[in-house]
């Protein structure tokens, strides 16, 4: 492992701070998979090393028959998980090689409902390479390449070294305070070398970087990646201060930011900081005035709606003598929350909103993704409110009944009857809660009185009203429709769900 010896001093004491530049054999062999499968991404502008390795496991990987069987095997993986985003496809192994251990085990760091969204998707092809790895001898190509990624690495030690140092200088707060905490950047050839990947997984922090044919180091996501190092765990020690702030949280619903910082305060005032931290990093130098300004406007259009409060604030940091670690309090504190609602309430969001560089590793508790579905669909936002509950299907972590029932509720904004009438039935058939139960047979009452099957109808009702005991609306919905087939509203009317 190459530390960075310009921002810590090689310690190995448990729980000692680490900032690294490294390789790593476990990304080195999935990623070398995939290329034997068809993975071309940007591979003409990729550092010459990549072909050669593809040469030499195309040669080995068909050198004998259970190596082409294997070969086969995985590759028929590969095709039936290709994404069509060539960067997602990407994506998807980098996560899961993040959370192996090393081959030729590959085994899992985590259980496997702890594995995020996208490396549980690929997650089956674990048992697969681990024959691969052996019969196509990935280890021989690794141990052969050796000089080459040493060479990667010593090419890219100082221009890191350099983003991470100043880094911390703009922030006043070097990373050698930050015990128990890691921050490690990958390299490995065998990626697109336009794509960089950011992962956080609890305390620790990784970047997975392709580099190409030009000497240049991407560093905007590897900064983006750093910043989330330094500020996420100041946002911890004031649980007070950000709580005050929760009320902005209402004002971003309809934002087309990603979830997570619809619901969770911390995550979005350090997102806002760390989005003016950058532009002011730039600013000076490189950026002028009016281009700032759109930036700005453009952060807040996403919902990152503090950006424009932490890039004055961050003007008065940088004249003062203290850290962010000593100006942290005051400035979280400074946050006049009135005064940001009133502004918010003006701001006309985006349609869409760029991905957030570093991807929150552990999958959301499943019970949050649901409620975050629900107020998704109570706001009007059907199209949130679907992956989400989609989400808790593919992961197989959350109530099943209750994010089907979420789909048919979406189905029927959509004016889907029969996608609604398929998910209310799924619903049934996995449901606990008393009132999914409930009023999935209502309104699937509701789909058979509107095609005019009486009879249908009626056994949903009176399903229903054996359900709602302690329902007193849905038993109420129930009983009316026992008594008269479902004629849908003149008007637009509050329905209960």
């Amino acid at each position: 492992m190459a530390l960075l010896g310009l921002l810590v001093p090689v310690c190995r004491a448990q729980n000692s701070p680490k900032v690294a530049l490294d390789t790593s054999e476990t990304l080195f062999s999935l990623l070398t998979a995939i290329n034997t499968c068809g993975y071309d991404a940007e591979l003409s502008a990729s550092d010459p090393v990549r072909e050669q390795i593809r040469a030499e496991v195309a040669k080995t990987s068909q050198a004998f028959d259970q190596a082409k069987e294997e070969t086969t095997i995985l590759c028929q993986f590969y095709r039936d998980h290709v994404q069509p985003d060539p960067a997602r496809t990407l994506a998807q192994y980098v996560s899961l090689g993040l959370d192996l251990d090393a081959p030729p085990g590959f085994a899992l760091k985590v259980k496997d409902a702890d594995l995020p969204p996208d490396a549980a998707q690929v997650a089956g092809i674990v048992p697969i390479l681990q024959k691969f790895y052996d019969v196509a001898g990935l280890h021989a190509i690794w141990q052969r390449h050796q000089l080459a990624y040493s060479a990667l690495v010593d090419r890219y030690h100082e221009p890191l070294s350099k983003v991470l140092f100043d880094t911390e200088i703009y922030l006043k707060l070097p990373s050698a305070g930050y015990l128990g905490h890691s921050f490690t950047v990958y390299l490995d050839p065998m990626g697109a070398p336009g794509q960089t990947n950011a992962r956080k997984y609890g305390a620790d922090y990784y970047v997975v970087v392709s580099p190409g044919t030009g000497s240049q180091l991407k560093t905007e996501q590897i900064r983006h990646t750093y910043l989330h190092y330094l500020l996420d765990p100041l946002a911890m020690k004031y649980p007070n201060a950000m709580k005050r702030a929760e009320p902005l949280l209402v004002n971003v619903k309809r934002a087309p930011m990603d979830e997570s910082f619809k619901s969770d305060i911390s995550l979005l005032v350090t997102e806002c900081l760390i989005r003016a931290a950058e532009l002011r990093m730039s600013a000076p130098r490189k950026v002028q005035e009016a281009q700032v300004q759109g930036a700005i406007e453009q952060s807040v259009a996403q919902g990152y709606v503090l950006v424009p409060y932490f890039y004055e604030a961050l003007t008065q940091f940088e004249k003062g003598p203290l850290s962010m670690r000593n100006a942290y309090g005051e400035m979280i504190g400074g946050i006049d929350v009135g005064k940001e609602a009133k502004r918010v309430a003006q701001v006309q969001f985006a349609a869409k909103a760029d991905p957030e560089p570093v991807r929150l590793s552990r999958p959301a508790p499943p019970e949050k993704l649901l409620i975050s579905a629900e107020q998704r669909l109570s706001a009007g936002d059907s199209e949130s409110a679907k992956k989400l509950a989609q989400q808790v299907l593919e992961t197989k972590s959350g109530d099943p009944g209750r994010a089907l029932f979420i789909l048919a509720q979406v189905a029927t904004m959509n004016r889907d009857m029969q996608g609604a009438r398929n998910y209310f039935e799924q619903a049934l058939g996995v449901a606990h809660e008393s009132q999914v139960v409930a009023w999935s047979h209502i309104y699937l009452g509701r789909i058979f009185d509107l095609q005019e099957n009486r009879e249908a109808a009626l056994d949903h009702y009176r399903a229903a009203l054996t359900a709602s005991a302690a329902l007193p609306e849905a038993k109420a919905a129930a009983e009316r429709g026992i008594q008269q087939p479902y004629e849908p509203p003149s008007r637009p009317q509050d329905t209960k769900n």
